[in-house]
This record gives C-alpha cells, structure tokens and sequence, in this order.
C-alpha cells in the first residue's frame, strides 16, 4: 500500500515537471523572434496556397470548399422552409377534412334555401293580397279640404276666443 502512495507521489510529481518543462519551452519558442517570425511566414504561405487554390478552381469552373460549404447552408435553409411548408399544407389539408365532413351536402343546402324562398314568396303574397283591398273609408272628420277650394265651399268653423280656449286648458 506505501509503495502504491509513493508511486502515485512520484508519478504526479514527474507529471507537473513535465508540464512545467513544457510549459517553458513553449514560452521561449514564442518569445524567439526566428520562431515567431517562421511561424507567420508558415501561416502567409498558407493564407497564398489557400487563394491560389481558390483561383484555380475557379478558372477550371470548380466550387472551392466554402462555396461547397454556403451551398450547403443555403439547401439547408430551403429544407427547413419547405418543411414548415409541408406542415401548414397538413393542417390546411386536415382542416379541410374536418370542415367538409362537419358541413352539410350541397345538395341539402339548397333544399333548406328553396325552402325559405318559397316560404317569403307566401308570406309576400299575403301582403300584396291586402295592401290590394280597398282601404276603408275615412271619416268625414278626417278629410282633408283642398287648398285652391272657395271658402263659400268650406264648412263653416266655429270661432272661440282666446279666453274660451284658455278656460277650456
């Protein structure tokens, strides 16, 4: 049991030592401006290998890998819209069913409206019929004199006074 403590001792000691020799020699490779300076020269070279290739590609008419990579984003952005499409076509498509078995047949609406035409057809007739009889007479009381009549014609009118009028109120 000691031996395994001390082994797991030694062994995470030897590991943080290496980690630390790592460490530094990273830390004086960048701080070597012959590595630093080889190190952008390698990525500028990378960065001309990159376009040169691009440019050739493009004169034999072939698509670069970040033309493969936006028409892959764009047909994705189509398959996801066109999904969205094909669900709202199954609601509709849905809805319809459920509206066309709840509605009734065509063929029984039309009864339900002739029957309704036919019934204010009747009910039209029935006033016709009456507004075609003969009105009944109007009292004599009621009529009305003509205008342009002679006052010898009219009936005479009593004449009150305003006090008459005023005892009768």
């Amino acid at each position: 049991m000691a031996d395994d403590a001390s082994g797991e001792r030694l062994r995470a000691r030897i590991t943080r030592q290496g980690e630390d020799a790592l460490g530094k020699l990273a830390q004086d490779l960048l701080e070597n401006p012959l590595v630093t300076g080889a190190i952008s020269r390698a990525f500028e070279a990378r960065e001309k290998a990159v376009s040169a290739q691009e440019t050739a590609m493009s004169a034999l008419n072939l698509p670069s890998a970040a033309d493969l990579e936006r028409l892959t984003r764009r047909l994705r952005s189509v398959s996801q819209r066109l999904e969205g499409i094909e669900d709202g076509v199954d609601r509709l498509d849905r809805r319809f069913e459920e509206v066309s078995r709840t509605a009734r047949p065509p063929d029984d609406r039309l009864a339900a409206i002739e029957a309704q035409v036919s019934k204010l057809a009747a009910e039209v007739a029935n006033l016709a019929g009456a507004l075609d009889a003969a009105p009944a007479p109007v009292p004599r009381e009621q009529e009305r004199l003509e205008v342009d009549e002679p006052a010898e014609k009219r009936p005479a009118r009593k004449r009150t006074s305003t006090k008459a009028r005023a005892k009768k109120s």
